[in-house]
């Protein structure tokens, strides 16, 4: 039985290049664009695809808009997924927090490596995904499983989700409540989810329901009424059908129906990042300013105390 003393907390965020550049953008969308989690084209088929025609189209682009929303410390989810671990210490002095990414650095072997050899008996792995779903938390999975093949002695935890979990629903709708008391009360609060292709949730992946409980939940605690708020799913890559309804068109059709007041929040990310800050707070609002409404963007928990204490809840939940 191993105690909190020789336990190591490892937070899992998604990843992120090293620089707003078109060659750090690429290093960084070939590893991610390349897991079979994340694309599920047999590899013969699609790297020649990825390499020879998406990357070098993509990298450029990408990197041009990493740089509307790089912070001078770095990668806005670098710097926040950090700061998050930080807090997170502060949370469990019994134990140590270190932070690690699925793509990109700090790589998740590398620092369950350091982990074990600074004297971690058990590691407690919590991927920073709220919401489970095959293509984010099952390949931090990947990783780890692939390490205990080499680390058997160490025992390991995986946390895989927590979409209802009493304080961070709390810590979201009280970060919701907070802005709304600094800034007012919109007509319509919209919870937008990063999509997945409707067909892995055809093969029985749990995320679409999961991303329904979560936003119910903070719906509720903030004592909303059902036409008060509605959730969409926003990142669709390529041309096949992906979960629905969009968020942006979802948000389009609301504007055109008269509604000219409306919040967007981000449930699915704990960590603000290129998608939540040029994708929604600049792309959603230009396009729904174009259509007669104002948005305005919340943001996420990032490295907030109350996000800290939402997952140290989740962690002893855990622990034993």
């Amino acid at each position: 039985m191993h105690t909190q003393a020789d336990t190591t907390v490892i937070l899992v965020n998604l990843g992120t290049p090293e620089a707003p550049t078109a060659p750090a953008v690429r290093r960084y969308l070939a590893q991610f664009l390349s897991d079979q989690r994340v694309v599920s084209i047999p590899p013969l088929l699609w790297q020649p695809l990825l390499r020879g025609i998406i990357l070098p189209l993509r990298s450029r682009k990408s990197a041009e808009k990493y740089a509307q929303v790089w912070l001078p410390e770095g990668s806005p989810l670098a710097v926040y997924t950090a700061g998050l671990a930080r807090a997170l210490a502060t949370q469990l002095p019994q134990m140590r927090v270190l932070h690690a990414m699925r793509y990109g650095q700090p790589a998740l072997a590398t620092v369950m490596d350091q982990a074990v050899a600074d004297g971690a008996r058990r590691l407690i792995v919590l991927p920073l995904y709220p919401q489970y779903s095959t293509t984010t938390t099952a390949s931090v999975i990947d990783v780890v499983q692939q390490w205990r093949l080499r680390h058997q002695a160490t025992e390991v935890i995986t946390i895989n989700d927590y979409p209802v979990q009493r304080e961070w629903v709390e810590a979201v709708a009280d970060s919701i409540r907070s802005y709304w008391q600094a800034h007012g009360q919109p007509e319509k609060l919209v919870f937008s989810f990063h999509g997945i292709p409707q067909r892995v949730a055809n093969n029985g992946d749990p995320y679409p329901q999961q991303c329904q409980a979560s936003a119910q939940a903070i719906a509720d605690a903030l004592g909303l009424a059902p036409e008060q708020w509605a959730m969409g799913f926003q990142s669709r890559f390529g041309k096949e059908k992906w979960l629905q309804p969009y968020a942006e068109p979802m948000l389009w059709e609301m504007a055109e129906a008269g509604v000219k007041r409306i919040d967007v929040a981000c449930p699915g990310f704990a960590t603000d990042c290129l998608e939540t800050l040029e994708e929604v707070a600049m792309g959603f609002t230009e396009t729904l300013a174009e259509r007669g409404a104002s948005m305005r963007y919340i943001p996420c928990l990032n490295d907030s105390p109350a996000h800290a204490r939402a997952l140290a809840a989740v962690v002893n939940a855990h622990a034993g």
